[in-house]
């Protein structure tokens, strides 16, 4: 079996342990271990010698690596998604940071996760991306999500005011700082944090949640992912922001945009102690009374 490990800079030492852990509990089944290079510029001299090969930038991963492992919390995870791309390699995260909304796995359960992996003992949770497109092919090849596409206002400049339309029908113009056009794995991220809702990944559903509104009448609005939305953006200021997740591009000139479903889909590892409620308790603390503590 191979597996490919795939992390960033640690600012934190104290989890070099826990990546030796890793590497440990890989070798002790037999796996055949490939790193990213970005994380092997960081491994160097950092843990004990472990046999493995480096990945490297354009490298096949499709047919070839059996699953990926990323060490981190979620923005990790995210990251990934522009490595894995369409080759449907399934992925599962090593959470190190907080939340861990896509990167669960805890830390000390490092040896059971990696046993499950190599046994095949999980399932494949399949989470849809969203794409978009613009008249000067902003952000390339790299133009998906898996959490959510913004288009936002840069630093204190004015607002913008943002039309939208739903498979080429006006649907309403957002005065304020933006908006967010989320997935259902990103309705718990930024879109939550402006007051969207929660969508589970079984209801084949996006959520556009505007960011800071100047007309209050306006609310976060659930659409079918099967959606074409296109975006008019009027700025007073001289641009604003069009971010994939991690990667953004600074606009300075009057655009059109069109958010879609991607062609493909990211799969997700999810072990037999792991389901979406089990998460949402958890990291939500729902079910906790905090006057308990």
């Amino acid at each position: 079996m191979k597996i490919a490990v795939y992390g960033r800079q640690f600012n934190d030492q104290a989890v070099i342990p826990f990546i030796q852990q890793v590497f440990d509990a890989l070798s002790l089944h037999n796996v055949e271990i490939y790193v990213h290079r970005q994380l092997n510029n960081y491994l160097a001299d950092k843990i004990n010698t472990v046999n493995y090969s480096v990945l490297n930038e354009g490298d096949q991963i499709k047919g070839f690596i059996d699953a990926f492992i990323t060490l981190g919390g979620d923005g990790t995870l995210l990251d990934m998604v522009s490595v894995i791309r369409d080759s449907g390699v399934p992925v599962i995260g090593i959470n190190f940071g907080r939340l861990g909304f896509l990167a669960s796995v805890n830390k000390n359960d490092i040896a059971a996760a990696i046993y499950a992996v190599v046994n095949g003992k999980f399932t494949l949770d399949k989470r849809g991306l969203l794409s978009v497109e613009s008249e000067l092919n902003i952000l390339g090849m790299d133009n998906f999500a898996l959490n959510d596409i913004t288009i936002h206002k840069r630093d204190d400049s004015a607002m913008i005011t943002t039309s939208m339309y739903l498979d080429g029908e006006f649907l309403n113009s957002y005065w304020g700082d933006g908006l967010i056009i989320a997935t259902a794995t990103g309705s718990t991220a930024y879109s939550l944090s402006c007051g969207g809702p929660i969508i589970f990944p079984e209801s084949n559903s996006i959520v556009v949640t505007p960011v800071s509104p100047h007309n209050l009448n306006v609310r976060p609005i659930i659409l079918p992912e099967c959606s074409v939305l296109s975006f008019e953006v009027d700025s007073r200021g001289a641009n604003y922001i069009l971010s994939c997740d991690s990667k953004t591009e600074v606009i300075d000139k009057p655009m059109r945009f069109k958010v879609e479903k991607a062609s493909f889909e990211l799969n997700l590892i999810r072990l037999s102690n792991e389901s979406y409620l089990s998460t949402l308790r958890n990291k939500l603390l729902w079910g906790l009374d905090a006057r308990n503590y």
